[in-house]
């Protein structure tokens, strides 16, 4: 192969790798530039060919011309650049992140004849940090607790029965409707108490008919039933040594029930098509929306299962009565929304947060969830108003009744200033009293006191509206 071939060759490779390529000499013209390079800038070869480098607007560009007009850029007094992290500004004025390495290339003597500089785009990157930094910021946030959202009175003792629960290894049953949030509560005990670093099993008992459902939870050995060419474990058997979640309890059949108590009971199963007995160490937590105390009445569920997961019952308010909380979801769906988004979408309207006070929300918390999403998809402005809420929403319409009865509405600092008002009116002024009272710490009463301009003593004389 002759050294023009070679010559040839090297330059096809330079056109098609993904990096950007630049040669510029020791005045900093740049003297040439591959195609990459070219997709990165928005320049074209011509518009950059004899252009001083400083046209890209580096942000760690040193200037350094010497007298003589050599040495024009510091990296040719400096040497080599590794892997340096910075921007260069696009024709049309925006800027690109970049990984940057650069090298001066040197003639057969020594002497410094121009630089080559490579760049990689890393925008992406940079922006799926900046992503993964507003998570992390969203799962700080003051008012959520293990991914639950609230500052009503209700959630506050839920959140207390979760620590209490996560604390203890008798069975968790989680009431309340649906969307409401069970499986989160579920994940929250298992998180924060002693069997987090085992595993955590769902299963969801209204999904599958009664035979499979035994394997399912207790697993089958080779040749129970048709189908069964191999032996398998079941969920109670994965679940070893942490907790298992069985998400709809209430639709489990009356045979199954007599199995599980045999568990809680003895924490034994045994496979389908087996009788001999293995040890389970497993925490149950089970979760329904339906009334189990009815259905005992009704002799669909036994007696004396129901008593035996009703250990510690944990009970989750549906949205319409918890009205307060509706803000803060809104704000933290939002907000997790656009960031999925590239929309620019700045807020919600007042008129449309007022909508979101007054609905009743069937669907709970998810219903409020997906009425975001399906905003976020709807929403051609920068604030999201009614009339791009889904349509069950945007056609409910109040009874006379509900003019009465509906709740005051405040932002959310109104809301944090009223319940601060209260609860330093219940201490007395006494801060730390008022933190025991909201469930927040002493630092944030008084953060939160300085915010809202809220000053007193030892005893509240009047709180101002």
């Amino acid at each position: 192969m002759f050294e023009e071939d070679l010559d040839r060759y090297w330059k096809t490779v330079v056109s098609t790798i993904r990096d950007g390529i630049m040669i510029i000499d020791t005045g900093g013209s740049i003297v040439s530039v591959n195609n990459a390079l070219e997709l990165i800038t928005g320049y074209s070869r011509d518009e950059l060919i004899g252009q001083k480098c400083s046209i890209l607007n580096c942000s760690i560009f040193n200037m350094a011309r010497e007298n003589s007009g050599d040495h024009w850029c510091l990296l040719f007094k400096t040497g080599m650049l590794n892997l340096r992290r910075c921007t260069i500004m696009r024709k049309e004025g925006t800027y690109v992140h970049v990984l940057k390495n650069a090298t001066p290339l040197h003639d057969g003597r020594g002497n410094v004849i121009g630089a080559v500089e490579t760049v990689t785009d890393v925008t992406e990157l940079v922006e799926k940090d900046r992503q993964l930094a507003a998570y992390r910021r969203e799962l700080r946030h003051e008012n959520s607790f293990q991914g639950l959202i609230g500052i009503s009175a209700r959630m506050q003792k839920v959140f207390d029965l979760i620590e209490n629960a996560a604390g203890s290894d008798a069975p968790v049953i989680i009431l309340g409707e649906s969307g409401t949030g069970k499986e989160l509560v579920a994940r929250a005990i298992h998180h924060l108490g002693e069997r987090k670093s085992g595993p955590y099993v769902k299963v969801n008992c209204a999904c599958l008919t009664e035979s499979l459902l035994e394997s399912e939870l207790f697993g089958h050995v080779k040749g129970a039933y048709t189908g069964a060419y191999k032996s398998r474990e079941g969920r109670f058997e994965m679940a070893r040594g942490g907790d298992i979640f069985l998400d709809e309890i209430g639709d489990l059949p009356l045979s199954t029930q007599v199995k599980l108590l045999r568990v809680l009971e003895e924490k034994v199963i045994e496979r389908v098509g087996d009788n001999a007995p293995i040890a389970v160490d497993v925490r149950i937590i089970s979760a329904t929306n339906r009334d189990l105390a009815e259905l005992v009445e009704q002799g669909s569920f036994r007696k004396d299962f129901y008593f035996r997961i009703n250990v510690i019952p944990i009970v989750l308010p549906p949205l319409r009565e918890r009205v307060e909380d509706i803000p803060l979801l809104a704000e933290s769906f939002f907000r997790k929304t656009r960031l999925k988004g590239k929309k620019p979408i700045e807020g919600i309207s007042r008129a449309t947060m007022d909508l979101l006070l007054r609905y009743p929300w069937p669907g709970n918390v998810r219903e409020l969830k997906s009425a975001f999403e399906y905003a976020f998809v709807t929403c051609p402005n920068r604030m999201i108003e009614p009339d791009h809420l889904p349509p069950d929403i945007q056609n409910f319409s109040r009874s006379d009744d509900d003019v009465e009865t509906r709740p005051e509405r405040l932002t959310r600092d109104e809301m944090h200033k009223e319940r601060l008002l209260d609860a330093l009116e219940q201490a007395k002024g006494n801060q730390s009293a008022a933190a025991a009272i909201l469930g927040v710490s002493r630092v944030t009463v008084w953060n939160r006191m300085k915010r809202y301009g809220i000053r007193c003593t030892r005893k509240l004389d009047a709180k101002p509206r």
